[in-house]
């Protein structure tokens, strides 16, 4: 089988699998190109309340395939930041369960995830300076923002992996597993970000990522929603609510 994105949606969480056994799911040009229109489609899915993006087997991803950079490095790492910021721009929560490695464009995939949970024994690294490549200051600003400048520099300046529990002690991983528990764990918490109101979740996330003049816009959406009205009433009456606001179908 061709190194591809494979997904599926299943209780309202889509997930996307990186699949490349033979290079530890490296990221080919194919592969890169394909990411912002899966996305797009899965944003627009009603049926879709969360995301997951892993990786095949034993592996989150081990970068970008280092064979794309023989033509045009310029053009792979295009790609690259195109896929990266079509990520972070997805509409609804986003997370990236990581076993194995989680290197190079792969590490550039799981910042761009609105969260991190590992498995024991995951490696992180951010290896340009292996390769005399200039990261994009796009993906540095959003490593500076999840793990600290200093790790940040330590990352970028060395390109040594650093392994799942210092990842969660800078704020690169947001949780670690034992070994065999991190499906079962992103499985039952990705069912509660799914019976959250997203509208709560869409409006956080613009917040999140420092947007700052849409106050009176979702204001706005929340007068109409009435989620705020039914949260409160589901509250009162012990019951699980029933949000009715959903991120609204692109077009």
């Amino acid at each position: 089988m061709e190194p591809q994105l494979l997904y599926t949606v299943t209780d309202s969480v889509a997930t996307v699998v990186i699949r490349h056994p033979e290079k530890r799911n490296a990221m080919t040009a194919a592969m890169w190109r394909s990411l912002p229109p899966l996305l797009e489609g899965l944003a627009g899915d009603p049926a879709v309340r969360a995301l997951v993006l892993t990786g095949e087997g034993g592996t989150f991803c081990a970068g970008a395939d280092i064979s794309t950079l023989r033509g045009s490095p310029e053009e792979a790492q295009r790609l690259a930041v195109e896929a990266e910021e079509a990520l972070a721009a997805f509409p609804k929560p986003t997370l990236a369960a990581v076993r194995g490695h989680c290197v190079g464009g792969g590490a550039q995939l799981a910042a761009a995830c609105d969260l991190r949970f590992a498995e024991e024994g995951a490696l992180f690294g951010v290896t340009p300076a292996k390769l005399g490549i200039v990261y994009p200051a796009s993906s540095t600003r959003r490593l500076v923002s999840l793990a600290g400048p200093a790790t940040a520099k330590y990352l970028l300046f060395s390109g040594e992996l650093i392994d799942a529990e210092r990842a969660l002690r800078t704020g690169l991983a947001d949780e670690v597993l034992p070994e065999g528990e991190l499906g079962k764990r992103v499985t039952e918490f990705t069912r509660v970000l799914a019976s959250r109101s997203q509208l709560t979740q869409a409006a956080a996330k613009e917040f999140a990522n420092g947007r700052t003049d849409r106050d009176a816009h979702w204001a706005a959406r929340a007068r109409e929603s009435g989620d705020t009205a039914e949260g409160v009433a589901a509250f009162l009456e012990r019951r699980q609510p029933r949000f009715g606001w959903s991120v609204p179908t692109p077009g």
